[in-house]
């Protein structure tokens, strides 16, 4: 019998508990504050046993649960600050850890995947896992050849429970939507719908890490396990010791948050043109820096397959609007689907409303920061403002939706990190870039936007 809960009437009810816990623990406030208590001590109980009452329904339940809970984590910085203490700390948990499942459950699996004499292979293996996440759990292990590896075991039935969990889980993306101004959750849904079955094959998973093994082997920046061997639901990698970027976010040094914030870009940016694949779980817990300073990367279950690398396309784009060229970029937008033919736009207005997000790519260097991502929430969500209608009559074709929600969690990431990035270096990695040395100052009316401008180094 499983230790994942299956039953989709079951999980379904788990699932309700949380609307319904937020709207009774509102009650209860409200009656608190009747009998005396302040409003901002009410607000903040209710926060408080919120959040935890999110983690413990979404990472009991793992699967699409679980899975939907880290893709809503990286967007914790949008937060409005006074939401951000009590959620913070529960949403960054949910990037890493999950409850584990029982050692029996997990030699059940082994033994089904490896044969009944899985343990000859291992001269250790550890039963406690080192980590848990959505849809499996990682078990340390050494090899008998002294190599130590980590074994990667998928829960049983998580294949029906994932299915069923991103089919109700739009319960919790009402709740979410309020916490993060101008989140569509629907795409993220769809998206994660349409990758369930490639996540649940580890032989696939374990195809797209190979993939970026070989291209970064040897690189002094970047380290990616190598695969030792896989089934349908058990990967054994290679061990990689690190620090994950989760912990860094709590608690990292400055000099290790730049570092981790310059090479996660710089990783996001050059592997489709390395590997041809384009990783496509940006959040923190699947990265890491190693103790010879580089950048690891795991978990090569989500991908964007980019056989010619990063559509030039985007590049071409980004330098036509630094150069100022309105025309040519509405041009562009018409040619690649962005822009429908029979939808008119005025070339400068567009480039009015993306000047916020051009005056990053201005400078060689950059801090993001929490303030900076939950200003340009707010901006893009304005109806007030002249150019909001501009948004509205931009389309994003279905090859693009996957890169689109990369950038925009590692985006998401970075503001967490709030670390030094090298901008015009890393996106020396993005085909068809080429920064403009002589473009135009910063519009009036564009200051403020929570960005600090680094001098080049």
């Amino acid at each position: 019998m499983s230790d994942l809960p299956r039953r989709a009437v079951t999980r379904t009810a788990r699932l309700a508990t949380l609307p319904l816990g937020i709207a009774g623990r509102t009650a209860i406030g409200l009656g608190k504050r009747v009998g005396g208590k302040s409003a901002e001590v009410v607000g903040a109980e209710i926060q408080a046993r919120t959040a935890e009452q999110l983690f413990r329904v979404l990472g009991e339940l793992k699967g699409g649960a679980m899975k939907f809970g880290q893709a809503l984590s990286v967007f914790e910085a949008a937060m409005p600050e006074e939401l951000t203490a009590p959620y913070r700390a529960t949403l960054t948990r949910l990037q890493d850890a999950a409850p584990p499942l029982p050692a029996a459950t997990v030699h059940s699996v082994l033994a089904a995947e490896l044969g009944p004499r899985w343990r000859r292979r291992f001269a250790e293996f550890d039963d406690a896992p080192a980590a848990a996440a959505s849809i499996g759990q990682v078990h340390r292990g050494v090899l008998r050849d002294g190599r130590r590896v980590a074994v990667k075991v998928q829960y049983p039935g998580a294949g029906d429970a994932l299915v069923s969990d991103l089919n109700q889980v739009t319960r919790v993306g009402r709740v979410a939507v309020s916490w993060v101004p101008g989140l569509d959750v629907g795409p993220i849904i769809d998206e994660l719908k349409a990758r369930v079955t490639e996540e649940l094959d580890y032989l696939l998973e374990a195809e797209s890490q190979a993939a970026f093994a070989a291209a970064f082997r040897g690189d002094p920046a970047f380290a990616v396990p190598e695969v030792v061997s896989a089934t349908e639901h058990v990967l054994v990698s290679e061990w990689l010791d690190g620090v994950p970027l989760s912990r860094l976010i709590e608690s990292g040094s400055q000099e290790e948050r730049d570092l981790g914030a310059r090479r996660y870009l710089e990783f996001l940016l050059a592997g489709p043109s390395r590997a041809g694949l384009l990783h496509a779980d940006p959040h923190p817990g699947n990265f890491r820096l190693t103790p010879d300073g580089r950048f690891g990367v795991l978990d090569f279950g989500a991908v964007k397959r980019l056989p010619d690398g990063i559509p030039p396309a985007l590049g071409r784009l980004l330098t036509l609007a630094l150069h100022g060229r309105a025309d040519e970029v509405v041009a562009v937008l018409r040619e690649e689907g962005f822009l429908k033919t029979s939808m008119e736009i005025d070339g400068q207005a567009l480039l009015d409303y993306l000047e916020p997000f051009l005056d990053v790519v201005r400078h060689p260097s950059q801090r993001l920061d929490r303030a900076w991502l939950r200003r340009m929430f707010q901006y893009v969500n304005d109806p007030r403002r002249p150019q909001w209608t501009i948004g509205l009559k931009l389309n994003l074709p279905p090859e693009y939706l996957m890169i689109y929600r990369v950038w925009l969690g590692g985006l998401a990431v970075l503001c967490q990190l709030e670390g030094e990035i090298a901008v015009h270096e890393a996106l020396a990695g993005l085909p068809g870039f080429e920064p403009d040395p002589d473009a135009t100052p910063v519009p009036s009316g564009t200051e403020g936007t929570g960005v600090s401008r680094q001098a080049p180094k």
